[in-house]
């Protein structure tokens, strides 16, 4: 497929933010030119280069439908980071062989950094019509899903292979290596089960109670947690499973990440509590006297609407600095996931946040970005690169176990979901970043299946 000039005007500012993510990868100031119509890579002081020669203009566009092949590299005698071919987005039958070497170095007649910026960017996503109830554009809908490779970070096989063709070319560089890592986090969307109720919610719920469900005992419960839950959250209640989580992650070496909600934009949508009351202002301090962190889970119709993300941004880091609580990042996640690209980026990059890490699929788990590492934000329309940076999302619980999803409840099949994700992070030496909601560990079996996802 030829070059277009629409992937030209793109590729400047693009090229310069590539150059940023080769050198968080492999640690070396790696140089990305045009020359006619191919890219060059060239390392200052070194003699040879790189060459890519097969570039897709379907990856400057918000396109979900097109082709995708499958290349064996063990066959050409590269190293894959999984069993599996190795996917080709935007190629049916890569050229054989794929990799060449040539006097000046090699040539790749794929296009990997095409691909690396057309996942990373989210350019797949802008303008999108084809939305979920809630307003995102859904894994369904997706290249990735259409073609099989979601539950596989792509882009980071991808560079895996390019690693070994810079080694190749340059042998005697010795590039930056990377560890497997975990992070967990946990958006606060029920931090007690009734314990904010207002007046006639509590009054209708204990009618249910009484007169539908002849549950007398919710109803005592309801009343208690009502009124124990003032300057502190009430112990009894399973919801409030926050220094069980802190427990499990600190015997696991990880530091668990809590998204408050610190808006209403849509009353039936959004939290009953405010950050301002007493017992979340207690939760918030007990979360960073442990040395968890804070951060915002911005409310459910702020994703559209920039200007309410820095309010709500703002707002937390009020409240938190009046209980000095000081940290030197702040990062958070979108209320269900909405995103809308690239606008709700924009609305973390004005509000100064430091990472979002909304960009997983909610219908479906997997690599959004085709990637496990975070990385630096490029906004795709504007053509600029972002400071804020892209903590991908690979799994949420409820993406796995609800009923609305995949529905694998809480037996092994999801038990295998979750470490199928896990090793593929694994693989390739990244971060398994998982979302587990405080109010979702409440019985034994989500308890244990956490602990063990966690564990293996």
């Amino acid at each position: 497929m030829p070059l277009t000039k629409a992937y030209m005007q793109l590729s400047d500012a693009a090229l310069c933010w590539l150059e940023t993510i080769l050198l968080e990868r492999y640690g070396y100031p790696f140089v990305l030119k045009w020359d006619g119509d191919r890219i060059r890579m060239t390392l200052s002081g070194a003699s040879g280069e790189i060459c890519f020669d097969t570039l897709q203009s379907v990856f400057s566009k918000p396109n979900s439908d097109f082709s995708c092949g499958f290349w064996d590299g063990t066959a050409e005698n590269w190293q894959m980071a999984s069993e599996e071919f190795l996917p080709t987005p935007a190629v049916t039958e890569p050229p054989v062989p794929l990799i060449r070497k040539i006097d000046a170095g090699y040539v790749v007649h794929y296009d990997i950094l095409g691909l690396t910026y057309w996942m990373l960017s989210r350019q797949e996503e802008v303008g999108r019509t084809d939305l979920d109830k809630h307003g995102r554009f859904p894994a369904i809908a997706s290249n990735a899903y259409r073609n099989g490779y979601l539950g596989r970070p792509i882009v980071d096989e991808w560079l895996n292979l390019l690693g070994q063709v810079i080694q190749r070319q340059w042998p005697a560089l010795e590039l930056k290596r990377h560890r497997f890592s975990m992070k967990v986090s946990h958006d606060v969307d029920v931090p007690s089960r009734y314990g904010f109720d207002g007046t006639y919610r509590l009054l209708r719920g204990m009618a249910g109670d009484l007169l539908k469900r002849r549950d007398w005992r919710n109803m005592y419960f309801r009343v208690m947690s009502r009124v124990n839950t003032r300057s502190r959250l009430y112990p009894a209640d399973p919801v409030n499973s926050f220094n069980w989580i802190m427990d499990i992650s600190e015997q696991h070496e990880l530091t668990s990440a809590f998204y408050f909600i610190s808006g209403r934009t849509n009353p039936r949508m959004d939290a009953t509590y405010e950050i301002e009351y007493p017992s979340i202002r207690r939760l918030m301090r007990d979360v960073h006297a442990r040395g968890h962190e804070i951060g915002l889970h911005p409310s459910y119709n702020t994703y559209r609407n920039p200007v309410k993300i820095v309010a709500e941004a703002d707002r937390l880091r009020r409240v938190c600095g009046e209980e000095g609580i000081l940290q030197h990042e702040w990062g958070g996640r979108m209320h269900y996931l909405r995103w809308k690209h690239p606008v709700t980026l924009r609305g973390w990059e004005a509000a100064g946040m430091t990472y979002d890490s909304t960009l997983g699929y909610a219908d479906r788990p997997g690599f959004r970005c085709g990637t496990c590492f975070e990385y630096p934000a490029f906004d795709p329309v504007e053509c600029k690169a972002l400071k804020l940076r892209i903590r991908p999302l690979v799994a949420m619980e409820c993406s796995i176990i609800g009923e609305h999803y995949m529905n694998s409840s809480l037996g092994q099949g999801a038990r295998q979901e979750f470490l199928r994700l896990k090793a593929a992070c694994r693989a390739v030496d990244g971060c398994f970043t998982l979302l587990w909601h405080n109010s979702q560990l409440c019985s034994a079996e989500e308890r244990k299946l956490y602990l063990d996802v966690l564990s293996q």
